[in-house]
């Protein structure tokens, strides 16, 4: 089973929100569930996967400023804050973090609903310590 974890995080790197999707599915449909319920921030640091134009305005309706490079096949260059972009490596710390954990790291489980709960049981001890 292949699936892809979207995640939302803290200026820290502390985990706060999950979302999962079949491996298969484009970011979009990550994006899509996790921008309902973004937390007030000032600026989102996002991956190439996450470049969409609808995403990018929702962003700025809610007032956050999204700092998401273009995608290679975009025809038109993004302006992003290159400087500012390369504090998304918070992001991959909390993933690292996640992987401390053996049952995240090797996927045990596997339905998706538990390895997803194994996910959250980790998140909050990492938010907690």
């Amino acid at each position: 089973m292949n699936t892809k974890l979207h995640a939302v995080t803290d200026t820290v790197g502390w985990p706060i929100r999950f979302f999962m999707t079949a491996g298969q599915v484009s970011d979009y449909t990550g994006a899509r569930a996790l921008v309902r319920r973004l937390p007030a921030a000032d600026w989102l640091l996002g991956d190439r996967g996450y470049d969409a134009d609808w995403f990018c305005e929702a962003l700025v309706g809610m007032g956050i400023s999204p700092c998401i490079p273009g995608r290679k096949s975009r025809g038109k260059a993004v302006k992003y804050d290159k400087r500012r972009y390369k504090r998304r490596n918070r992001i991959e710390i909390m993933f690292g973090r996640l992987k401390d954990w053996r049952r995240v790291a090797t996927r045990y489980d596997r339905c998706p609903k538990v390895f997803l709960s194994a996910i959250a049981l980790a998140a909050t001890v990492i938010f907690w310590l």
